[in-house]
This record gives structure tokens, sequence and C-alpha cells, in this order.
């Protein structure tokens, strides 16, 4: 397993539109910490102030080459894993935004995944929507030290999940389902959260 103690990975959860909050969460060594951003720059400007070694966008990060769905998606529902069509109208304008700042992202030159964090959940055996659970096992596992005395909305945990999904790759823990020409999903190889080793 990689040594991860000093590395930082950034989970993004980004809106489709600029004035809707887009969850964001740094995790740093053990400490984890989240807010509630909206616009590009400022996502941009907390990628170059913490210089993540991997940051995980829920996003598409590609569009199909045909039809609403690419391959990452078909092999996803397939697994039982129900996600959205890039192409569907209320993901589109999501899917362009996302292409759009991971490019910004790229030029800057940080690595980028995509991830969809209710399929990691459902691959962790989480509850996938019930966010009051899903908080009280984030902090069970060691990712709520700095977030206790809060609710976090649903926004920040699925950031909180997205970050929990780029260290899980970083040890090599998941699979990459897609293809390179349109892009790959990342999302953890099944297991149990109450095995995780944060």
């Amino acid at each position: 397993m990689l040594q991860l103690k000093n590395k930082v990975v950034i989970g993004i959860d980004l809106a489709g539109k600029p004035e809707n909050p887009t969850g964001l969460a740094i995790w740093k060594g053990k400490v984890m910490k989240t807010c509630l951003v909206y616009t590009d720059q400022e996502i941009l400007e907390n990628i170059t102030h913490d210089r993540p070694t991997l940051t995980a966008i829920d996003a598409p990060l590609n569009l199909p080459r045909r039809g609403i769905l690419r391959k990452a998606e078909k092999e996803m529902i397939k697994r039982g894993y129900r996600i959205f069509p890039p192409k569907l109208p209320t993901m589109e304008k999501l899917t362009i935004r996302a292409i759009k700042l991971n490019t910004l992202i790229a030029e800057k030159g940080y690595k980028t995944i995509e991830v969809h964090p209710t399929s990691t959940r459902k691959a962790l055996n989480m509850p996938t929507k019930d966010w009051t659970k899903i908080q009280l096992i984030l902090n069970s596992v060691g990712l709520g030290r700095d977030l206790k005395g809060r609710t976090q909305s649903s926004h920040e945990l699925d950031a909180v999940i997205a970050a929990l999904t780029a260290r899980l790759y970083l040890q090599d823990r998941t699979e990459s389902v897609g293809n390179e020409t349109e892009g790959y999903i990342i999302v953890p190889k099944k297991q149990d959260w109450r095995t995780l080793r944060i």
C-alpha cells in the first residue's frame, strides 16, 4: 500500500451551474476539510493552493461518441450501479462544465479522475442516500475528525466520498470502468466500509 501520509487529495461534487453549490473536500494527511464553492475560479484557487496529488470529480468528464451513454455508463449499469447518461438534458450542462473545468485543471498540471460517489457507497456497502447515516459512517472510519459538531450538506458528503475514492485509487483499491476513448469512471473494488483502513 502506498504511503499517503503527506499526500493531498481533493473531491469535488460539481454542480451543473455556478450559481448552485459545489461540494469541495480537501484531505491532507489525516485532516479532512469541506466547504461549498460556486465558481470554477474558486475551485481552481483551492486546487492551486493545496496542490493535490489527485482530484476526483463527481461528473462525466467526456461525452459519448454516439447516443446518450458511454461504454462506462453501460458497464456500470450492467454491474448494478444506477448512473445517469451524460447526454440527458439535465446532465449535459453538468458534463460540459466538467469537461471545461477538467481542461483548466490539466493545464495547471494536476491529475484528475472521474468518480460517482453513489456507486462508491454501493461498492463499500454504505447507504446510498441516507445522509445522516452516511455522515456517521464517515465519522466512524476517521473521515470526520474536523467535521463533527455540524451537519454537512449532501454536496460536502459527496465530495468527501469522491476524495475517499481518490485515496483508494492511489492505493490500487479501485477499478477503472470504460475505455480510453470515452473515459473511465473509477469505482472501488467491492468491500464493506467496516474493513476500510484510512
